[in-house]
């Protein structure tokens, strides 16, 4: 959220979390900012943490109407599933036409994190960071969860291979 916030000084940013967890932080912090696109992609707050916030029906307020979009997704979403609703935010981002792109980066969506219960493999993360690299964006990439220790550093790497 601190390089969101600074980058929008810069011009439009859009903010695209993919951690399992909903970005309730950002979610808070940008709500009635239009300058800031932020998107979430994350485990339904009907089953997961926070039960609060991350709903799809909530959209900013304010200036910021229509300027955030939660992906709840549904427990034991797999690969395609994920990347679905990627290729959807993947758009939104693209209409919103913003000048860099924050990437909130959770590697909790992999098959077998102790945290989460997505079957996201190594090979969809892979295509995660190809398609979001594909928007061709500078960006900043912030990691924030992952628990798969043994998987974790193949993962990322997975991820980062496709930003070049």
């Amino acid at each position: 959220s601190v390089a969101a916030n600074w980058f929008s000084s810069k011009g439009k940013i859009a903010l695209l979390d993919i951690d399992y967890h909903a970005g309730n932080g950002t979610q808070d912090i940008f709500y009635e900012r239009s300058d800031v696109l932020t998107i979430s992609i994350h485990g339904d707050p009907e089953y997961e943490y926070p039960h609060y916030i991350g709903f799809a029906d909530e959209t900013g307020a304010g200036a910021g109407l229509g300027f955030h979009k939660n992906f709840p997704l549904p427990a034991g979403t797999d690969d395609s599933g994920y990347l679905s609703a990627l290729d959807e935010a993947l758009k939104v981002i693209q209409d919103f036409a913003p000048k860099y792109l924050v990437l909130s980066t959770g590697m909790d969506i992999f098959d077998g994190d102790p945290l989460g219960k997505f079957h996201v493999t190594q090979n969809g993360i892979c295509e995660i960071g190809k398609r979001i690299a594909e928007l061709n964006l500078p960006t900043a990439i912030i990691m924030e969860g992952g628990y798969a220790n043994e998987a974790l550093g193949n993962n990322i790497v997975s991820l980062l291979e496709n930003f070049k």
